[in-house]
């Protein structure tokens, strides 16, 4: 009678020989590594990318074959990681995961770089660069920080002195008054619309304290021009324009903590935008108030003012605008303890943001990306925490995914995600870590000029109550009731 000798599986994990019983794929030691592996990617080796399906996928430039690939590997045992757990590190739904494997590649950069980093794709097998300091989300690095001259505030008033030398420059305005009446063509508006995108992005790097009487002295400027000698053909484009401008003026009121002003800028942007007959420019505006009322804790108001903004925008409405006026609601109907239709609101929202083409968007869409969104994933999640803590983990991952998928130049935006992220770390029962967030977070605070940023770092109060006995929390808490009295930079 022939003898056969009985080989037995290995655990493709470790290597090591699996017992006769073992049906998981994977021996004990690694199985208790494993146990949390659902709740971020793990750390894999050099050899998991030499994979045939993955190795593939990645020289077909197809991330979403990859993603199948990576999920499918035998490293991870005999089962499959689930969809639903991956699409939660990469930030969107199940459904959408499953159409990012099985539809055309991806082409979207910022996506991409965000999913790599995610999953910890050595550069060496992809077809785009990486950004320098990959990992931002993991390591909690401060923003970049901005180039280097006299100071820093000497920088960003020499940029704003040469952006009013450009608008002078154009006959937008004069140095003093408004600017000698003239006949205005195309040309006009189109300089017009650049000196507001110059204004826009110092907004997003320094904050609306710095520049708010500047740009407030301009929108006020420009808006004379509308009796300027033009062709009735402008005349759209130039109310148009004119709207857009008393929005920022009204955006870096609120960020400078002048409600009224705020309120003045935007209602005349409101007027100026339905003039023009541009509802998505009114759209805008109607969600720069929500922000203001969800700020200072009308959301009630809030939400009513969103929704009549997407009611009256219609099917005039890019994606990414309607990914910006769900976000905004998901966000108020979970401050209101609507959290269910909150998440809802939160998957439309990023449907739509799915649909964003590049070319298709307003210019004043421009700020709009990824990160917005994820941002107002963790803004949900730190209020579902707030009534329930095991849902701190998922406000903590979403803030930090938020920080890696912002461009390097929305500094307002990223500071604000890292007070987010100290409030989901303290939800979380995780004060060491929320500790050293939250010094970072105060000098960022103090760079910046925005009385708004300020208000928020002083919100973090509410959320360190249970851990207020511990002695560098106490004294943390103390720091912010400082900070929160201090007038911000500029």
């Amino acid at each position: 009678m022939a003898r056969f000798s009985v080989t037995h599986p290995s655990c493709p994990r470790c290597g090591g020989r699996l017992a006769r019983d073992n049906d998981s794929g994977r021996c004990a030691p690694c199985q208790a590594a494993e146990r949390d592996r659902l709740s971020q990617p793990p750390a894999v080796p050099a050899t998991f990318w030499e994979h045939e399906p993955v190795r593939r996928a990645l020289a077909e430039r197809h991330l979403g074959r990859a993603i199948r690939a990576f999920r499918c590997h035998p490293y991870h045992g005999r089962s499959p990681l689930p969809q639903s757990a991956v699409a939660g590190w990469l930030g969107i739904t199940q459904a959408q995961l499953s159409r990012i494997e099985k539809g055309t590649p991806v082409v979207h950069l910022d996506r991409l770089i965000h999913w790599a980093q995610m999953l910890r794709i050595p550069g060496e097998h992809l077809w785009f660069s990486l950004p320098q300091g990959n990992g931002r989300a993991r390591t909690g690095c401060p923003p970049a920080s901005r180039p280097s001259g006299d100071s820093p505030e000497g920088s960003r008033r020499a940029l704003l002195a040469g952006i009013a030398a450009v608008a002078a420059g154009a006959g937008l305005i004069a140095a003093t008054g408004v600017a000698h009446p003239r006949r205005i063509d195309a040309r006009d508006v189109a300089r017009l619309n650049a000196v507001l995108e110059l204004y826009r992005s110092v907004d997003r790097e320094s904050g609306g304290g710095l520049l708010y009487r500047e740009v407030a002295h301009f929108a006020e400027s420009v808006y004379g021009m509308l009796d300027w000698s033009h062709p009735q053909v402008l005349t759209s484009r130039l109310v148009a324009s004119v709207a857009a401008a008393r929005q920022l003026a009204g955006w870096t009121a609120l960020d400078t903590g002048k409600h009224s002003d705020a309120h003045r800028h935007f209602v005349a942007a409101e007027r100026a935008a339905l003039a023009a007959d541009d509802a998505p420019l009114a759209a805008l505006v109607r969600y720069s108030q929500a922000k203001q009322l969800q700020h200072l804790r009308h959301n009630r108001d809030a939400l009513a003012t969103l929704q009549l903004a997407r009611a009256h925008v219609g099917a005039q409405a890019t994606p990414a605008l309607n990914a910006l006026l769900l976000g905004a609601e998901a966000a108020s109907l979970a401050a209101l303890g609507a959290h269910r239709e909150a998440v809802a609101t939160l998957g439309r929202a990023s449907d739509e943001c799915d649909r964003i083409g590049s070319g298709h968007e307003p210019e004043w869409m421009s700020f709009y990306d990824r990160g917005e969104l994820f941002a107002q994933y963790g803004r949900v999640y730190r209020d579902l925490a707030r009534r329930d803590e095991k849902h701190a983990p998922e406000a903590v991952r979403w803030v930090e995914s938020a920080i890696a998928a912002f461009s390097l130049g929305n500094v307002r935006s990223t500071v604000l995600n890292e007070v987010g992220l100290c409030s989901a770390l303290f939800l979380a029962d995780q004060p060491e870590q929320a500790l050293t967030v939250g010094a970072r977070v105060l000098d960022q605070a103090r760079a910046l000029s925005s009385r708004r940023v300020m208000d928020r770092v002083g919100d973090l109060r509410r959320d360190l109550t249970r851990h207020r006995k511990l002695p560098a929390v106490a004294e943390f808490a103390h720091r912010l009731s400082i900070a929160a009295i201090q007038p911000a930079a500029g």
